[in-house]
């Protein structure tokens, strides 16, 4: 087990208008005595992480003139009910996960200057190799208690939530309370001067009714202590996405190959929104025929840093109702 964590300090979601500056504050737990500082956040890239990763051409680069945007805006998407506002600020998210090793590579961008949004706080979480959430284990992944070889759920992923669903679905009708102090495959960490953050993690799996996926934020305009991240408002929330060649490679490697829950596909999902890396979708690069050695997935997002998108508003629902499967 992992030691408990602090509660979230008084949050307060953000209602008003789209370009209206919300006052909330956001606190990160800091994991261990002698981590990091705000001085010591931020890490750099390797040489060329992002070289040949998407021309503005593939991002939806408008050409021209002035006013236009550079980039198209990446998709707002739904927050999902598991969502933690109490993340450890790192980078490896790990922990003790088993799992196909993935370096994601995400540069934040201004989608209408292009210029990198440096000192952007960025956020990930997603579920272990069995469809498994930590903070909600005991909603397991098909099986009731965290794990892909139980049970398959009954049920559809569509139509209005009456509760938690058994295979970790949940609703767009709101947030979950955790139910655990596990925070595995979750962190925040910090955009350098040229916008870009890494996190070291492992290949998402799948439970009910979703395709696989990994859940991100983006904020801005707080500020960096020793505590973590604080204020600010939150520009982005999103979903990324994996091709069918890698997922479909990825569910031959154990432990993902003992998950029986039934896998909805990229163009089954009621969330993609099917328009590419502009939707969320992962540039990815592993060696064929063995996936299992490691995953790179890298994306350029473009954001409204002026923009106010927490991942509740009904808008942020591409491809889905309201009502429909959103975690």
């Amino acid at each position: 087990m992992f030691p408990s964590f602090l509660p979230m300090t008084g949050q307060e979601k953000a209602q008003g208008p789209k370009h209206k500056r919300d006052l909330t504050r956001r606190k990160v737990v800091v994991a261990g005595a002698g981590a990091v500082v705000a001085a010591g956040v931020g890490g750099s890239f390797a040489a060329g992480a992002f070289a040949g990763e998407e021309t503005p051409a593939a991002q939806g680069k408008t050409a021209g003139t002035s006013g236009e945007a550079c980039y198209k805006l990446t998709s707002e998407t739904t927050e999902g009910p598991y969502y933690i506002d109490a993340d450890k600020l790192r980078r490896d998210v790990t922990e003790d996960q088993e799992g196909i090793p993935l370096t994601l590579r995400l540069k934040v961008i201004d989608s209408e200057t292009c210029k990198p949004l440096a000192n952007a706080a960025v956020d990930i979480w997603h579920c272990n190799a069995l469809g498994v959430y930590s903070g909600y284990e005991d909603m397991g992944s098909g099986g009731g208690g965290g794990g892909g070889g139980g049970t398959p759920p009954s049920g559809t992923p569509t139509g209005t939530p009456t509760g938690p669903p058994p295979g970790g679905g949940g609703g767009g009708g709101g947030h979950q309370e955790p139910t655990d102090d596990e925070r595995y495959l979750r962190g925040t960490w910090r955009t350098d001067k040229k916008g870009e953050v890494e996190f070291r993690t492992v290949f998402p799996g799948w439970y009910q009714g979703r395709c696989v996926h990994i859940h991100t934020k983006v904020h801005v305009g707080g500020v960096w202590t020793d505590a973590g991240y604080e204020g600010g408002t939150t520009c982005h929330t999103g979903q990324l996405f994996f091709d069918e060649a890698a997922v479909l490679a990825s569910a031959e490697v154990e432990p993902y190959s003992t998950n029986t829950t039934t896998r909805t596909t990229l163009d089954e999902d009621t969330i993609y929104p099917g328009n590419g890396t502009e939707g969320g979708l992962l540039k990815l690069k592993y060696k064929k025929n063995a996936i299992a050695k490691g995953v790179t997935a890298t994306l350029t997002l473009g954001v409204d840093p002026e923009a106010t998108h927490d991942g509740t508003e009904a808008s942020a629902q591409p491809g889905a109702s309201a009502s429909a499967s959103a975690s």
